[in-house]
């Protein structure tokens, strides 16, 4: 959708600015962009400079809380740009769709759209879901420092600080940001606090350290396999290869379940 009054880079512009917001978006429980899962099949800015956006997910029968908390979680995203008047959020192709679309059009809460029907709270399922996304950033960065060399004994004991500024190469950089974004969701510290702790708040020793790190592999080996699936039945589902971008904004919006 375009506004006549607005020329063509400023509504390029914003649109960069929609999708940008939308990338930092998390599939809960993959801990990925729903961007880079291809869950979103548009994003566009009307002559109100309302957003509307439309998602898909790669089974029909996802779990209603979880798809009404990545629907809440991008209109979240978007709705801090100061020119947006209003985000529009449409899930398509799931057998919840008509209920969560209504309910998300009202700005319902997730327990107000099903009554009776809600199974606990979307508040609740997002702490889970922030959790096992810490302790899954948590094993890749750990992962990649013992593979560096690091002793148990020297990570048990490293702040924030000393994690902060390690010298790391581009990966590692990477991994130790994606942890650190993390880091506050199992407690809040300052720079000399412990830099790795469990999902329990307890301090790590350089006995404990290696098993502990153990069962995290644990669980990222079992969040990996459940990309590889999410993405095949997506890519059986819908096209996947056609540029998003490129498609008609007219397209209907398609869903599943993650």
């Amino acid at each position: 959708m375009r506004s006549h009054d607005q020329p063509d880079d400023q509504i390029g512009a914003r649109q960069g600015q929609v999708w940008a917001c939308l990338s930092t978006v998390m599939d809960p429980e993959l801990d990925e962009s729903v961007t880079e899962l291809n869950f979103v099949t548009h994003a566009d800015v009307d002559a109100g400079n309302r957003v509307h956006i439309g998602f898909r997910l790669p089974t029909y029968w996802c779990a209603a809380n979880f798809s009404y908390l990545m629907a809440d979680d991008m209109r979240r995203a978007v709705a801090v740009l100061d020119w947006v008047e209003g985000v529009e959020v449409t899930l398509g192709e799931h057998m919840y769709a008509d209920k969560i679309n209504a309910g998300l059009a009202k700005g319902l809460s997730f327990q107000e759209t099903f009554g009776d029907e809600a199974d606990g709270e979307v508040e609740e399922i997002r702490r889970t879901f922030l959790v096992k996304a810490f302790q899954r950033r948590q094993s890749a960065i750990l992962s990649h420092l013992v593979a560096a060399g690091h002793s148990s004994g020297a990570l048990a004991a490293m702040t924030i600080a000393e994690l902060e500024t390690l010298v790391l190469d581009d990966d590692g950089a990477r991994l130790r940001q994606r942890y650190l974004d993390r880091r506050g969701v199992v407690g809040a510290g300052g720079p000399e606090t412990r830099a790795f702790i469990t999902s329990e708040s307890a301090k790590l020793t350089s006995e404990s350290l290696p098993k502990y790190l153990s069962g995290l592999r644990r669980i990222s080996v079992n969040a990996e396999f459940n990309s590889a699936l999410c993405r095949g039945l997506l890519a059986v589902r819908f096209d996947i290869e056609t540029p998003l971008r490129s498609r008609s904004c007219s397209a209907p919006a398609t869903i599943g379940a993650g």
